[in-house]
């Protein structure tokens, strides 16, 4: 009688779970890529809670994307379009194939980095911003004052920021962005703000 062979970290791809709105309960693949850090299911819930009346009919920016998590859970919620922006290409690619079936249009998957992208003249503006950066790279800070700068942003946008826990307080954000919400779950602090 064979043994059956134990999976690999390697082959196990992991998961994320569509937290509440049209796809609830849904579970999609996460990319296969090195260092890749979905927002956890309890920090994405209290977003979207924080989030659940500002999310229908809104325009978002996921500039970070990664996982995906927070953009198909705000199409998922009832938004318009989502721009997505993944400077992996393997990673865009992978997205595509699991978010596109889903969200068809609304959902604007552009392969660039982050910085870069926002250096450009808008052309159009956000309502919702997600700003997730990989934990330990000098990117948030930038991405705002990008966003701020080059005009990003409607009149009374919200930006969602997620860092680890030991950066918060030191990233100098916008001085005309007012702190909404804020809360730490683990090692990850995240905060709305409104502009």
């Amino acid at each position: 009688m064979r043994k059956p062979q134990k999976k690999t970290k390697q082959a196990t791809l992991g998961q994320v779970r569509v937290i509440g709105g049209e796809w609830r309960g849904r579970k999609l693949a996460v990319p296969d890529a090195e260092g890749l850090r979905p927002t956890p299911d309890r920090v994405r819930e209290t977003l979207f809670n924080w989030l659940q009346f500002s999310i229908a009919g809104k325009t978002c920016l996921d500039a970070f994307t990664g996982s995906g998590a927070l953009a198909v859970e705000a199409l998922s919620r009832g938004a318009v379009e989502v721009t997505a922006i993944e400077r992996d290409i393997r990673v865009t690619k992978q997205l595509s194939k699991l978010l596109s079936p889903l969200a068809g249009e609304r959902l604007k998957l552009i392969n660039a980095d982050a910085l870069s992208w926002l250096e450009q003249q808008p052309a159009q503006l956000f309502e919702v911003v997600f700003l997730d950066p990989p934990f330990g790279l000098p990117l948030l800070e930038p991405a705002c004052q990008l966003l701020e700068e080059k005009g990003w942003l409607a009149e009374n946008a919200l930006i969602y920021v997620e860092q680890a826990k030991q950066q918060a307080g030191l990233v100098h954000l916008p001085a005309n962005w007012i702190l909404q919400k804020d809360k730490q779950v683990g090692d990850v602090h995240f905060s709305l703000y409104t502009r």
